[in-house]
């Protein structure tokens, strides 16, 4: 009876937070699959990061700031064998003059997009995500900025289709992150993310580094 008692309570006191909590996250918006409730498993995450392991050989770079470490833990443990391929290569491979195009990355069914592009004034570019594949996005040479716009205040403006989905958005509630060479980006389906936009400088030109990796339940 005691233990009944104490579950009431707690379903009570959760219950009304709930409001408190709900008009927090539309205070501060929704960028990202959100794991802090499972303090545990974050701190596992930052752990593990941290060790470094996950680079196989990687030094190059490290994650931005923007990428969600318990996402990226999690990807990793169930598909271990596309990211060490991935690592490996980006780790042994001058990235700055290899070809541009499309490269099968040995040891996996991984392909590596090798991109001379140029960026475009925000306008012009799309917000999307993907359902069944990560985006591991390495800018090697110029500034390319990216964006990650907010769930809450932003809603699909097309059908899916394999694989991706592009979104409305509110661009006062979205998050810019410009590139530099010793930070990669990787974006899970939880990211609704804008990428190639023009940065502040008068220089456009980048070399991307696009990896789709396979994202798995």
């Amino acid at each position: 009876m005691k233990k009944m008692r104490l579950m009431s309570l707690a379903l009570m006191t959760a219950l009304a937070m709930a409001p408190a909590i709900t008009m927090m996250a539309q205070q501060k918006g929704v960028y990202t699959q959100d794991y802090s409730n499972d303090p545990k498993l974050v701190k596992a995450a930052q752990k593990w990061y941290k060790k470094g392991k996950w680079r196989n050989g990687f030094k190059k770079a490290d994650a931005h700031s923007s990428v969600n470490l318990v996402d990226f833990y999690l990807q990793y443990q169930k598909n271990p064998e596309q990211w060490k391929a991935l690592f490996d290569f980006i780790a042994k491979t001058d990235l700055l003059t290899i070809p541009g195009g499309k490269h099968p990355i040995p040891g996996s069914n991984l392909t590596i997009s090798v991109e001379d592009s140029k960026n475009d004034p925000l306008q012009k570019r799309g917000s999307e995500s993907h359902y069944h594949h990560i985006d591991f996005q390495y800018v090697v040479k110029g500034v390319e900025r990216f964006g990650i716009i907010d769930h809450l205040t932003s809603k699909p403006n097309c059908k899916y289709r394999p694989d991706v989905i592009h979104y409305d958005y509110d661009k006062a509630r979205a998050r810019f992150y410009d590139s530099t060479p010793d930070k990669f980006f990787i974006f899970f389906p939880g990211d609704w993310h804008i990428a190639k936009i023009a940065n502040d400088t008068d220089n456009q030109d980048i070399r991307v580094i696009v990896i789709k990796v396979d994202y798995k339940d």
